[in-house]
């Protein structure tokens, strides 16, 4: 026996909402004919929500207000409907339908008389997902008329001059008005504001970013996903409203509802945005003084001025952005997103986002590590981010200086999205990065062009063997276990090599070389 519940309210127990359909609704009802059989005096219940069940004692799958649908599986005998009644009548159900093939047993009607309970009679040719559907559509159209009226109460205070409900507030109507949960989300799965008990954000954030259209249910939350900002922006700097209830299941009106409660958000964002505006402004000429050469006493005076604490050590991020998907004027969001919720003071100095972030420890596996959750909404953004070490105000020229560097240096590397740390910066790697593009075509094109046109005539590795020979010290055992082959054969690809480029590797001086040019690529 089994229990399946439709709820219009995910939380009963929260909800406050006079919802207009009542008891005697449902005879009235046409498409359902329900037939009226025990009708208590002074008794009109509100029904809000739906339960169909064969369980002899449903109650712990009960929180009050339910119409109860049954098809008697439970009755064995008419001391079951005596045992059937005290408990749904015990956990505070608001009426009863039922019927076998149209039939509903006397000892039935006598328990209903006896608790109180209302009772009605399921004609034989309607199904119990007729019943559910009809009284769901009364109750989804009854809350949503409520909710509309918040939704426009809070429309006019955003539209205001004032400062709006906040976030917060408007979503707690939305909860408790209508009796579904729902969460304000950021692309990295943050929770902006929302119920309590939030389903897995993180996971939720990832379909949000790669779901070929929006609005999407996710059957694995049971939660449907809205975006705030919808073409606007990229969805790797936009929020999401989460429902946990299925949108493909609403009618319209709630449909519509949810698309204004996003839009509001959306007005909310632009607000906070706007009082942003002053001090990045600040911000931005701050940033530009010190890559123009401010002195460090300099530094200290305006940090003082915008507000930057002079005791703290920094870090500095640079990026940018070389692809369709992510624009330049898109990076300062993004940034924020990928150090939250630290706090940041960003700028745009010559094509590349510049962000200053409090450090007091190496903050680059934090970088990395938000870079890989939004890695499903960076596809096709060639973004490159370096970051520096952290350091004291007197040092943040040099920290800026660290960042742009490791930021060419991931330029360099490609993909999506390239993070390189101080920690990378600290070999010769610092070196290349500053090498010019001419220089770098010709020097590579010098060593490697005579292996690249072999590779690419003969179907051979020549350039992957090389690159594991350099990376195993010339270990040809170690070597050859690298590229699954016997010695002799890696002997053979490293005399080709040598044979084609006119180079002897085993000097020290042309592994050197080619060790750069395979760098340099």
């Amino acid at each position: 026996m089994t229990t399946i519940t439709v709820l219009l309210l995910e939380d009963p127990t929260k909800s406050e909402v006079d919802v207009t359909v009542r008891l005697r609704d449902l005879a009235d009802l046409p498409d359902l004919m329900l037939q009226p059989i025990v009708t208590p005096d002074h008794f009109d219940p509100t029904i809000r929500w739906v339960v169909t069940t064969d369980m002899l004692d449903p109650s712990r799958y009960l929180n009050g207000g339910e119409l109860v649908l049954t098809g008697l599986m439970w009755r064995t005998g008419p001391a079951d409907s005596q045992t059937f009644v005290r408990a749904v009548s015990k956990a505070g159900v608001s009426a009863l339908a039922a019927s076998d093939g149209g039939v509903v047993p006397d000892d039935l009607v006598a328990a209903c008389r006896e608790h109180g309970l209302p009772l009605f009679r399921v004609p034989a040719d309607i199904a119990f997902a007729t019943v559910t559907e009809s009284v769901v559509r009364q109750l989804s159209t009854a809350r949503a008329s409520d909710l509309s009226l918040v939704l426009d109460r809070h429309r006019r205070l955003v539209a205001s001059a004032g400062p709006g409900g906040g976030l917060g507030p408007l979503l707690d109507m939305v909860s408790s008005d209508l009796g579904m949960k729902c969460w304000v989300v950021t692309s990295s799965g943050r929770v902006l504001a929302g119920s309590d008990g939030p389903p897995d954000t993180e996971a939720l954030a990832q379909e949000f970013m790669t779901a070929a259209r929006l609005p999407k249910f996710s059957r694995e939350h049971r939660v449907s996903i809205f975006p705030v900002d919808g073409e606007a922006s990229p969805r790797v700097v936009d929020w999401f409203v989460a429902f946990e209830s299925d949108w493909q299941t609403w009618d319209a009106p709630r449909i519509s509802l949810a698309g204004q409660l996003a839009s509001i958000v959306a007005v909310e964002r632009s607000r906070a945005d706007d009082r942003r505006t002053g001090s990045a402004i600040l911000a931005q000429e701050f940033v530009k003084s010190i890559v123009g050469g401010a002195l460090p006493t300099d530094i200290v005076a305006q940090m003082g001025i915008i507000g930057l604490d002079v005791e703290t050590r920094y870090a500095a991020i640079a990026a940018a952005t070389s692809g369709e998907t992510v624009r330049l004027g898109e990076l300062r969001p993004l940034l924020g997103e990928i150090v939250a919720p630290l706090d940041i003071t960003v700028a745009t100095v010559d094509g590349e986002a510049i962000a200053l972030i409090d450090a007091a420890a190496d903050r680059t596996e934090a970088v990395r590590s938000a870079v890989r959750a939004l890695m499903p909404g960076l596809a096709g953004s060639g973004i490159s981010i370096g970051v520096s070490a952290p350091a004291a105000p007197g040092d943040l020229r040099s920290a800026i200086e660290e960042a742009r560097y490791g930021r060419r240096l991931a330029e360099r590397r490609g993909g999506d999205c390239a993070v390189v740390g101080h920690d990378e910066l600290a070999t010769l790697t610092i070196l290349l990065a500053n090498v010019p593009d001419d220089v770098r075509r010709m020097f590579t094109a010098r060593l490697l062009a005579p292996l690249t046109e072999y590779d690419a005539q003969h179907h051979t590795d020549l350039i992957a063997t090389l690159s594991v020979y350099l990376d195993t010290n010339g270990a040809w055992t170690r070597c050859a276990e690298h590229l699954h082959m016997h010695v002799n054969s890696v002997r053979y690809r490293i005399a080709r090599i040598e044979e084609l480029t006119g180079r002897d590797l085993s000097r020290l001086e042309d592994r050197i070389e080619f060790y750069l040019a395979l760098r340099l690529r």
